[in-house]
């Protein structure tokens, strides 16, 4: 134990499922008496939860670490996370970093801390990936209107472009009952919404008791999480589409407390880079997914992923992605140029695309995802929703997002954070932000 309240302060990259693991880490480690503070402030010990998806994420980790040491230039600085884990050694090369955990030890990061004083090395305790076999849950309740829950880790698929396996390890899940206990402590403490995370949800039950067969499915999973009766919200990151099945689309159709808003990866609207990507789906299977959801769900939201650049996709082949999503019923795109990740077979494919034409691909369809969003926002008015107002009181305005996750302000007022009022959908702002409405 170290005495006077030792500041730690905590930054997150990346998905979902870090801010979940970040959450949980920090509350390990003020139970044993330190004091959390936030980033932006003096604190002793600095810990960073990294991401490796892009090259970017590398870069921003580095100039993390540079921005804490300028104002506590004698400060501990610990990296975790999934850059932490596939590249130990290069982290250690970035001046001031004392520590780095790999995938198992970031959950100890309490038992690392009784020694900061700073050494001339950089201490490493990393492991073999295959020895992150195991479930550790975690959650987060950070902004009190919406919980992160992790349900399941790691992921068995090969991707040609992904790391994520390397730093995570193999796909296994929480088990039933403990992420029904989780649910339950999340609503106690008044947050209306869970969030469910994980690296490949519809994973779900796999490695559930250990072992790699589904004790449960993730059907079963949203069945239990529905009967919770104090759960107002649940939504669902992301989802596979081979995976998100028929009977998992109409049980959320009719669900009590499941949202009408999906996720789902797409990453390329064309077969042969589909199949260069060693997706598990072809595009036909996607198509059967959107309109299957929106046979049950007309106002739902769809949101899908999509990499540009990837070695191999022509002109042609990109255009064919272009018109397939022009085409396509979804109501925006996340949108990532491709970068190769090492120790991945794409990073040593033939045919790359250079980086101007990622770039010129990637505004394309960042301007599409625009016309996407804002027709989706179009098609919704007239109609009621209920939206969700977060706590943050932003130049006298606060925001919350509908069930199918339309943008909504209203002018601040205390008594209306964290609750879920009706709306009337009609006036958008010059931002395409709707105005609240009361009912």
């Amino acid at each position: 134990m170290i005495e006077n309240a030792t500041k730690v302060a905590y930054y997150t990259q990346g998905c979902k499922l870090n801010f979940s693991e970040t959450s949980t880490i920090s509350r390990q480690v003020s139970k044993d008496g330190y004091q959390k503070v936030d980033f932006e402030d003096n604190a002793d010990i600095y810990v960073i939860n990294t991401c490796s998806v892009t090259e970017n994420a590398d870069r921003e980790c580095k100039r993390i670490v540079r921005n804490a040491l300028k104002r506590s230039p004698q400060a501990f600085i610990v990296i975790i996370g999934c850059y932490a884990q596939l590249k130990p050694e290069e982290i250690a090369q970035i001046d001031g970093v004392d520590l780095v955990l790999g995938a198992t030890e970031k959950f100890k990061l309490n038992t690392y801390l009784n020694d900061l004083s700073k050494k001339e090395t950089t201490q490493i305790h990393s492991c073999e990936i295959d020895d992150a076999n195991f479930f550790s849950d975690a959650y987060s309740f950070g902004d009190r209107t919406r919980a992160f829950l992790k349900v399941q880790d790691g992921c068995d698929y090969k991707c040609t472009y992904c790391t994520i396996p390397l730093a995570r390890g193999i796909s296994r899940s929480d088990k039933l009952e403990n992420v029904i206990k989780n649910a339950k402590e999340i609503s106690e403490k008044g947050i209306k919404e869970i969030v469910l995370t994980g690296v490949n949800i519809g994973d779900y039950g796999k490695g559930e008791e250990g072992n790699k067969n589904h004790e449960h499915t993730f059907l079963e999973l949203v069945k239990e999480l529905d009967k919770i009766t104090d759960i107002s919200r649940v939504r669902i990151s992301s989802i596979e589409p081979n995976l998100l099945k028929d009977e998992t689309i109409k049980y959320v159709a009719q669900s009590k407390s499941f949202v009408p808003h999906f996720h789902i990866p797409l990453q390329s609207g064309c077969d042969d880079v589909l199949k260069r990507m060693k997706r598990r789906y072809l595009s036909d299977l996607y198509v059967n997914r959107v309109n299957s959801i929106k046979e049950s769900m007309p106002h739902c939201c769809i949101g899908a992923d999509v990499i540009v650049g990837f070695p191999g996709e022509t002109d042609e082949k990109f255009l064919e992605t272009y018109h397939f999503l022009n085409e396509l019923d979804v109501s925006y795109l996340h949108v990532f140029s491709y970068s190769e990740r090492d120790n991945t077979e794409a990073a040593i494919m033939e045919d790359v695309v250079d980086k101007a034409t990622r770039s010129k691909r990637s505004k394309m369809l960042r301007v599409l995802s625009a016309k996407k969003k804002r027709q989706f926002y179009e098609n919704q008015i007239g109609t009621t929703r209920s939206v969700l107002f977060e706590h943050e009181n932003k130049d006298g305005y606060m925001f919350g997002f509908t069930e199918n996750y339309l943008r909504v302000k209203t002018a601040f007022k205390e008594e209306h954070s964290n609750q879920i009022l009706q709306t009337k959908i009609n006036k958008m702002d010059e931002n395409g932000v709707f105005i609240f409405e009361p009912v």
